[in-house]
């Protein structure tokens, strides 16, 4: 009796849980077929439906012409692909000393980490700048990766993950010679892998969608990003282009969402894997 008591309940709930879905699925997905449909048309079609309209890609064009995208995108790569090489090897080194050292000071250590989670970062925003003013840093890419190169969030991720490694792999590797850098690598780096894949996507996405404060640290084309290289068309004395503003922002996220499109199923289950929600 229980057991057909409680079927239409499970039913009811896996049909409220379908709708839900769904309706978060629309809500992303409706600004970025109006993005795209902007982008394809003349802009005097931007603000009606109108299936007759002709399709045109000299809104890309004419974006591309606006601003110097060659540069934004690479100083973007640069910038996301060097913070991330930066942020795996210092959490790596110090997810490591906190899960299998013992020194002085540790746990009061590791709970400043913990602290940093809690901090805004716009909150850091001034002291940051007065800091790499003081470097001399100010209009470079330095400038805006320097503040990111440590991350608390994958000091975290690691830790947990390294302190889920069984010591006796790590026995095994230490009686065959290895020091501690070897088991690290040996050992601990390749359990880890779906916590670096699930990190590597995190840092990513949001180094390449950063806006506020490389706005900030740069002032010449050479060192803006692509975040920062869309500003220029909504600064358009004349009025604003919505079909050359929704190419440029189409050209912008086209690499986060090709990439995600391609590898979403790995995407899942590396955060899966990782425990991330």
């Amino acid at each position: 009796m229980s057991h057909h008591a409680q079927a239409p309940l499970y039913n009811a709930t896996s049909w409220l849980d379908t709708v839900a879905a769904w309706l978060m699925a629309l809500l992303w997905v409706l600004p970025l077929l109006f993005a795209i449909w902007t982008a394809v048309h003349p802009a005097e079609y931007a603000a009606r439906f109108d299936w007759s309209a002709p399709l045109t890609l000299d809104n890309f064009r004419n974006a591309w012409q606006a601003a110097p995208f060659a540069r934004y995108f690479l100083n973007t790569s640069i910038l996301v692909i060097g913070i991330l090489a930066v942020q795996m090897v210092l959490s790596t080194l110090a997810a490591y000393a906190f899960a299998r050292f013992a020194f002085a000071g540790r746990d009061i250590a590791f709970a400043l980490v913990l602290v940093q989670l809690t901090v805004m970062p716009d909150l850091l925003l001034v002291e940051n700048y007065k800091t790499i003013s003081a470097l001399g840093l100010i209009d470079s890419l330095w400038a805006i990766g320097l503040p990111y190169f440590a991350s608390a969030f994958a000091i975290f991720l690691l830790r947990q993950a390294f302190m889920g490694v069984p010591k006796e792999l790590v026995e095994a590797a230490r009686m065959e010679g290895a020091n501690a850098l070897q088991i690290l690598w040996r050992v601990y780096v390749p359990l880890a892998k779906p916590v670096y894949i699930a990190f590597g996507l995190v840092s990513v996405s949001y180094h390449w969608n950063n806006f506020l404060w490389p706005l900030i640290v740069t002032n010449s084309v050479q060192s803006r990003t692509l975040t920062v290289g869309l500003q220029v068309f909504s600064s358009v004395e004349q009025g604003i282009d919505w079909a050359i503003i929704s190419a440029a922002t189409l050209m912008t996220s086209a690499p986060l969402l090709i990439g995600f499109l391609l590898f979403q199923r790995q995407f899942v289950q590396s955060f899966m894997r990782a425990g991330i929600k």
